[in-house]
């Protein structure tokens, strides 16, 4: 049997071992990519925001609520009107159809904000008479017509300021003139304590 060179039988040799290796290597690599990860991965939680963060986020989303305002006085309309939070009297007076021309509008501060509940009063020009010693004007002498006073003659009363006054004359111009001293009972603001206050003071 023939023999092969000393220097072929190495060669092949080393080729023999590198295939081996290349096939060891490859093998270890194909087993460690199918393995389940063992913790070398790092889990992250998801990320909750805060309260706070949420609570401003809800209220960014939600309407703003809205408030009610009773606008009374020299207003075209007045009445009850709903606003959005953080309006202004001047937000109040426009939904009420503006200042009519006997407004005293030095004494209305459009700037100032408004409250749920409060009333935005529009004082009638010259309504707020003072006596020369600088006190409230007295009270009428003779009865007055509920009937046929004007808004003037009326903030004369005692515990009739020009609101109450307004809202008499408003009153008896949706239901015509008063048949009794008794209807007054059916204006805001006015009560058996204040009726019984009036009484010989005014006729119907």
């Amino acid at each position: 049997m023939p023999t092969l060179p000393l220097n072929v039988g190495r060669r092949r040799l080393a080729a023999v071992l590198l295939l081996a290796v290349v096939a060891v290597v490859v093998a270890w690599r194909h087993v460690a990519a199918g393995a389940p990860s063992t913790g070398g991965a790092l889990a992250v939680a998801p990320i909750r925001p805060s309260a706070a963060a949420a609570e401003a986020a809800g209220s960014a989303a939600a309407p703003r609520p809205a408030i009610v305002i009773d606008v009374v006085g020299a207003v075209h309309r007045p009445g009850l009107y709903r606003l959005p939070r953080g309006a202004r009297v001047a937000d109040a007076v426009a939904r009420a159809g503006g200042l009519t021309r006997k407004a005293e509008r030095d004494a209305v501060n459009l700037a100032a904000p408004v409250a749920d509940g409060e009333q935005v009063v529009v004082a009638v020009r010259g309504a707020a008479a003072v006596s020369s010693a600088g006190g409230p004007a007295a009270a009428p002498s003779a009865p007055v017509s509920l009937s046929t006073a004007s808004a003037e003659q009326l903030d004369t009363l005692p515990g009739i300021g020009p609101v109450t006054a307004q809202k008499i004359v408003a009153y008896r111009q949706e239901h015509g003139p008063f048949t009794s001293v008794a209807d007054l009972d059916a204006i805001p603001g006015i009560g058996p304590a204040r009726l019984a206050e009036l009484k010989g003071l005014v006729v119907p």
